[in-house]
């Protein structure tokens, strides 16, 4: 191993390597069993005589911080208690982060128990059953793009298009035409790390600080989050039965964030004459619209409502999906279908930021999709997502009917179900937690005053014998906290 010592002119040599090495051991930097080059490797490696490095051995051997075992090396003795350094002198110049970021909730998705146990029955949002993933038929994928970024560039490493591999973008154009009438080009698909990179760059691009963004109320707070700390005011507009209420949106609003396949988190979709009636506000105030298409894969009922991305006539739309609700959150991959006239500042915007996502994880994902998989898995998924929704929704409107009322979502792998009076949601969330069973209070999701009282239950993660044991257990629960 390579140890780094600071030599200062050529005065007192021994004295500063044995300082550095007894401090690099006292304060665990140089752990107990870790072997030490050589003296004559560490005075080569240092520029100074052998003796030199002799003799700091020695002197560190006899104090105990160092032994020897004939033939094999020098070591860091074993049982040194890790000793407290002496406090640094206090200093009135500090790096300070911006004021934003100590308001920032340390988990933004989803309102969850600080420590504890996990739940034995576990309702989180937006989680997917990697049981049902096929693993083997990923592993293939994933060795195809090895072979093909061994091949890139003739064995010369260099930096991709920001934009992201030809062959997932054209993966996600033909599927977006497909299943949701978004037509475009397989070159106007920008591949980001997950759906918020998408937000992030689409806000970089847009705002400037002290702009206004107008979200959903209640709506996702990693996007509150994330315009938030990039300077932006924020309008919370409330939502009804139809999505988001246009009227309100404030006459100044630069970019409108939505959700309206499964608005989030209380899931109804927006009704056509709210799409057309956004997308007629926004023509007139030149204002941009997200739509976030998060989860609308997952349909369970009626039909496909249209995108506003396949309606828009005007070019304000950017159209943003993930594969953290098809595939899982951990692959990180994301996409953006862009307005024309954002295109060019968003490839600038994502060399900026980080150049360009994983190559082999889009390789392999565009593998995956090109050759009729992806399509399979999603087919695997719809049939298991609705029999566990259907397991819910009659639990719920069944013996636990007297005390939940589930709101109506036709899609995605959660819903939110409202609390009947008397119960409340902070009683029940808690009670529930107290018995091992994980749902999420929806007080986390207002950034204003509270107009429902309610609960989220994620099923994308939870098998049917699991939403059955676990509601159950609830259903036991109840009576006890009736007010």
């Amino acid at each position: 191993m390579d140890i780094h010592v600071t030599l200062e002119g050529r005065r007192d040599l021994t004295g500063q390597i044995y300082r550095q090495l007894r401090a690099g051991i006292i304060e665990g930097r140089l752990a107990a069993n870790a072997r030490l080059p050589s003296t004559r490797d560490l005075a080569t490696q240092l520029g100074v005589s052998r003796k030199t490095t002799l003799d700091v051995f020695e002197r560190l051997i006899a104090e105990g911080f160092l032994t020897t075992r004939a033939g094999d090396g020098t070591f860091v003795a074993e049982g040194l208690t890790r000793l407290p350094t002496a406090p640094k002198e206090p200093s009135s110049a500090k790096a300070r982060a911006a004021g934003i970021w100590s308001a920032m909730p340390q988990d933004m998705s989803i309102p969850l128990p600080v420590s504890g146990p996990a739940f034995a029955y576990d309702f989180k949002g937006g989680v997917t059953d990697k049981t049902l993933f096929p693993w083997d038929v990923w592993r293939r994928c994933i060795n195809q793009g090895l072979r093909t970024q061994q091949r890139a560039g003739s064995g010369v490493g260099g930096y991709r298009e920001p934009g992201g591999e030809q062959e997932l973008r054209l993966g996600i154009a033909r599927y977006l035409a497909f299943s949701r009438a978004v037509v475009c080009n397989w070159q106007d698909v920008v591949v980001t790390q997950g759906a918020q990179q998408a937000l992030d760059l689409l806000a970089r691009v847009v705002l400037q600080p002290g702009d206004t963004v107008a979200l959903e109320e209640p709506g996702y707070p990693p996007a509150r989050a994330l315009f938030a700390a990039l300077g932006a005011k924020i309008a919370h507009v409330p939502v009804d039965r139809e999505g988001i209420v246009v009227e309100r949106l404030p006459r100044n609003t630069r970019l409108v964030y939505v959700t309206p396949s499964h608005q989030f988190p209380l899931g109804m979709p927006m009704s056509l004459d709210r799409r057309i009636e956004l997308l007629e506000w926004a023509k007139r105030r030149q204002a941009v619209i997200v739509e976030d298409d998060y989860d609308g894969e997952f349909r369970f009922e009626g039909r496909p409502v249209e995108s506003l991305k396949s309606l828009d006539r005007a070019g304000l739309v950017a159209y943003v999906g993930t594969f953290s609700k098809t595939i899982f959150p951990d692959l990180r991959i994301g996409y953006v279908v862009p307005p024309a006239s954002l295109s060019e500042p968003l490839w600038t915007a994502k060399r900026t930021g980080d150049w360009h996502s994983c190559m082999l994880t889009q390789t392999a994902l565009g593998t995956f999709m090109l050759n009729g998989e992806f399509a399979k898995h999603l087919r695997r998924m719809h049939k298991a997502y609705a029999e566990r929704r259907a397991t819910l929704i009659g639990l719920l409107t069944g013996e636990l009917a007297d005390s939940f009322e589930p709101m109506p979502a036709t899609a995605g792998i959660h819903l939110v179900a409202r609390l009947a009076a008397p119960w409340q949601e902070d009683d029940v969330v808690n009670a529930a937690h107290g018995v091992s069973v994980g749902i999420y209070g929806i007080g986390g999701f207002y950034a204003g005053e509270r107009r429902e009282q309610g609960v989220l239950i994620g099923y994308g993660g939870a098998n049917v014998e699991t939403i059955r044991a676990g509601f159950s257990r609830l259903a036991e629960l109840m009576p006890a906290l009736r007010r």
